[in-house]
């Protein structure tokens, strides 16, 4: 089944999403804009791989290293170019409780097992169930992601050296205040505002990228003494080498890291899919599930065996790339040989600008990635609609994304069901032949399998009944089941009852569950109708 699956992933591959240059070829300008954007998304990776280490408990290499290599993988084979992919804080938080209990060489295994479990699920094509989730759901993620980035932030905010690691992402320490928190503030604000202006005046050069460079060259150049990227940790490193995970391979190892591999692949998946549709949406690109889930299982995989984290899509980054003007993979590469040489040659440089100037470009990806209007459309839309937006924002923020999206496609498939459920009536009339015709209508499935019981008059019909599916559909076994109950009521009443147009695929479903065994396809409309008898158990056609 997973060598067919692979062929057909094979086979249905748009080699077109693979292509590193844009519709209309590469210019210098073009070559330009990819690289800063580029330049841009790699000094925003910084503090956010930094920090996401600290909060699952390991060197802040490690979290550089799993950005590098994991934003490289799927810059050069992801489902979608633009997207950007690093180490994030919604694996962050489930690592650390492995790593504080186990180490982070069980660390490493489970990634690689992370990785291995993702290209599975890309093999198999489970990437298309995205296309499940309902609108309001991503509403509600994009609000609650925009929140959790804004809150992520915030830790900016306080005294260098007295960070600390609480398991659920930075904590405690001292908060500034006074002048420095004034200072902060107003670099925060001249950032924001140079990212706002900057496009007004030109766009050779990304406005994220002005607003970082211009605010750090007023921070360098008159001394101000405001927290720095080098005073969260020194980032100075060489390459990621090659390291086996020095885990015992036996049984109780895989019980210890399988848990976590598969929660780490199912919310490193379902954010980075949905990340994928966000970015689709904006450069009106669609596609690639499935080839995003094989790049971020190859890419963890990797990661793992070269002392990295691990990662997913990140939303934010890939909203700076994107509004910067990145639309090739060139920008993604580009970003990944960026952090590198950061590392290698120019830590001493990166080290040196402020975390206002990073604050203010994240502050400036969370105004662009809340959906504003969902605050005016919560009550324009239904009710269930709205409570979902809510529902996942909440959830996204007190817990995190993956827990809310399920959340959120659970409730909203329960509302569906239950509306569904509401639908289920009839239209009843006798025949000149004194038959009672029951005409169906809505569709007959677990949720209205008891409504479709009730529209029934068992007592009083004749001795004749007739049910007409022409405007219904058999759903389910619960469908069935509805069926088989309301038969032997008529059968106990000494009533004689038949199906009719039942379509093909709910006759398939009868058949298959042993309750009709006799095809007919003389229906010209329905392309089969079925009579069957209770009493006498044969089945005709009309």
């Amino acid at each position: 089944m997973a060598r067919a699956s692979f062929r057909t992933f094979a086979k249905n591959l748009d080699v077109t999403d693979l292509r590193w240059m844009p519709d209309k070829g590469f210019s210098p300008a073009r070559l330009r804009i990819e690289l800063l954007s580029g330049l841009t998304v790699a000094l925003a990776l910084v503090p956010e791989a930094v920090a996401f280490a600290f909060v699952a408990g390991v060197h802040p290499l490690v979290g550089l290293y799993a950005a590098f290599i994991v934003g490289l993988i799927t810059a050069l084979i992801g489902g979608r170019p633009g997207m950007i992919s690093g180490a994030t804080g919604a694996l962050a938080v489930v690592m650390v409780a492995l790593v504080a209990e186990h180490g982070v060489e069980y660390l490493f295994a489970t990634v690689v097992l992370m990785g291995f479990l993702q290209v599975f699920a890309g093999v198999m094509q489970w990437g298309k169930f995205i296309r499940l989730v309902p609108h309001p759901v991503m509403l509600g993620f994009v609000n609650g992601l925009a929140i959790v980035i804004f809150l992520a932030q915030l830790s900016q905010f306080k005294v260098p050296g007295t960070l600390e690691n609480t398991g659920h992402g930075m904590g405690g320490g001292e908060w500034l205040s006074g002048q420095p928190l004034a200072l902060m503030l107003l670099l925060v604000a001249a950032t924001m505002a140079i990212i706002w202006v900057m496009p007004r005046i030109t766009r050779a050069i990304p406005a994220p990228l002005a607003g970082i460079g211009i605010v750090a060259a007023v921070v360098i150049f008159f001394g101000l003494d405001v927290p720095r990227v080098g005073d969260l940790a020194s980032i100075q490193g060489g390459l990621p080498s090659l390291h086996i995970p020095m885990v015992p391979l036996n049984w109780e190892t895989l019980e210890i890291i399988l848990p976590y591999a598969i929660i780490l692949a199912a919310i490193g998946l379902i954010e980075s899919l949905l990340t994928l549709n966000l970015v689709g949406d904006m450069t009106g690109k669609r596609g690639g599930a499935s080839q995003e889930c094989i790049a971020q299982g190859l890419a963890n995989t990797v990661t793992g065996f070269f002392g990295g984290m691990g990662g997913c899509a990140m939303i934010g980054q890939s909203m700076i790339n994107v509004k910067s003007g990145g639309r090739t993979r060139v920008a993604g590469i580009a970003a990944a040989v960026f952090l590198l040489l950061f590392i290698l040659v120019g830590s001493s440089v990166i080290e040196l600008i402020p975390l206002a100037a990073l604050v203010g470009v994240m502050f400036m990806v969370v105004i662009g990635t809340f959906a504003w209007n969902s605050l005016t459309i919560l009550r324009k839309v239904p009710l269930t609609d709205a409570f979902v937006i809510l529902l996942v924002t909440v959830v996204t923020v007190m817990e995190d994304l993956a827990v809310a999206v399920v959340v959120g496609v659970i409730v909203s498939a329960l509302a569906y069901a239950w509306n569904n459920a509401r639908r289920i009536h009839a239209k009843a009339y006798t025949t000149p032949e004194g038959a009672r015709v029951y005409q169906v209508q809505g569709p007959l499935f677990f949720g209205s399998s008891d409504g479709f019981t009730e529209l029934f008059d068992v007592e009083g019909d004749p001795s004749e009944v007739i049910v007409d599916f022409a405007d219904s559909r058999v759903v389910d076994q619960s469908a069935l089941q509805a069926i088989e109950a309301i038969a032997g009521k008529y059968e106990a009443q000494g009533k004689r009852i038949q199906l009719r147009h039942l379509s093909p695929d709910c006759h398939r479903l009868l058949n298959k569950a042993g309750h009709l065994m006799v095809d007919s396809d003389d229906d010209p409309d329905y392309a089969l109708a079925v009579n069957y008898s209770v009493r006498t158990g044969v089945l005709g056609g009309h």
